[in-house]
């Protein structure tokens, strides 16, 4: 069942893309190009979304220093 799904999608995007590209390619081309343009955006998403999920976590220790510090100045009334 993945598979055909990944054909399905794969094929719609291939149409998407050659007609927003303007190119003319038979229905197999037009299906290559949606399937491995699928694992190529697949994989480049991935990436990313794992890349923001380290700034992310990065981000978050950061305010979490923040707090601790902001907490520690008013329980021992330093400034």
């Amino acid at each position: 069942m993945p598979i055909l799904f990944l054909v399905i999608v794969g094929a719609a995007a291939g149409f998407l893309a050659t007609r927003i590209m303007r190119v003319e390619a038979d229905v197999p081309t037009t299906i290559a190009i949606g399937v491995f343009g699928a694992l190529l955006g697949g994989l480049v998403l991935r990436a990313l979304v794992t890349m923001a999920g380290w700034a992310a976590g990065f981000v978050g220790a950061v305010m979490g220093a923040l707090l601790l510090i902001w907490l520690w100045q008013k329980v021992s009334g330093r400034r």
